[in-house]
């Protein structure tokens, strides 16, 4: 899986952080992949508390419905109202465009390598 943007971390659960404050998070482009074609997010409100590990939103796709897994705890600053309005830009640009939300974070989560999750889902 080469196409891993380095400059991000990520989750067993399939969810990306870059770095910054805030962070911004979003879903791999093996997720939007196996998702299939997006039509609904279901994302927290600004200023919602958000915990690692625990879910925070939900995916629909033409396939399934899937929950989003905060991969940090903080709160919620920004949520990304064009991927709300227009699921597809997930499916389209997952580490531009298609961002999810932007979280002011408190304390650290354990979160994998390129690499790491790379080999996770080789």
């Amino acid at each position: 899986m080469s196409d891993l943007p380095s400059d991000l971390k990520y989750t067993a659960e399939h969810e990306w952080v870059r770095a910054g404050e805030p962070v911004t998070v979003g879903i791999t482009a093996h997720a939007a992949e196996a998702l299939g074609e997006l039509v609904y997010l279901e994302l927290p409100a600004v200023g919602d508390a958000v915990t690692a590990g625990q879910v925070c939103g939900e995916i629909e796709s033409t396939k399934s419905v899937s929950e989003v897994f905060s991969p940090v705890t903080g709160t919620v600053v920004e949520v990304n109202d064009a991927a709300v309005d227009d699921p597809s830009l997930v499916n389209s640009d997952p580490y531009g465009a298609g961002w999810l939300l932007r979280v002011d974070v408190e304390g650290d989560a354990a979160l994998l390598s390129p690499e790491e999750y790379a080999a996770l889902v080789d």
